[in-house]
């Protein structure tokens, strides 16, 4: 993996602290602080990215993909409401033994995405 200017640049964007962004995210904000990068440069490198292990993808639905900066396992709030994707606390949602798997297969993960919505709508 070449560290290109853009690639470090989305990569300073992402690892500046803790958090979930999606791609059109990082794009804006590369943008906004950085040289302009296009669209798919963005989203190749989040890709290259999470095939490296550097973020995890988390895809909440088929039209929305977070990049989480925090790569240990660990389970997710998804606000329909406001579309922000938060972490369970660590510890609070131990899961317990899973079903055998298919013949021919391991597990790897186990990821839980809690759906929430404001109680207060307006």
């Amino acid at each position: 993996m070449t560290p290109t200017q853009q690639r470090v640049e989305i990569a300073q964007i992402l690892f500046a602290r803790p958090q979930h962004l999606s791609a059109e995210q990082v794009l804006s904000l590369v943008n906004a602080e950085h040289t302009a990068a296009s669209k798919a440069t963005v989203y190749n490198t989040l890709n290259l990215f999470a095939q490296k292990g550097l973020v995890r993808e988390v895809i909440v639905d088929p039209s929305k993909v977070f990049y989480d900066s925090t790569t240990h396992e660990h389970h997710h709030f998804f606000n329909i409401d406001t579309c922000e994707l938060t972490d369970v606390p660590v510890g609070l949602m131990p899961v317990g033994e899973l079903p055998a798997v298919p013949p021919g297969t391991e597990a790897v993960a186990v990821d839980v995405i809690i759906r929430i919505r404001n109680t207060e709508r307006s």
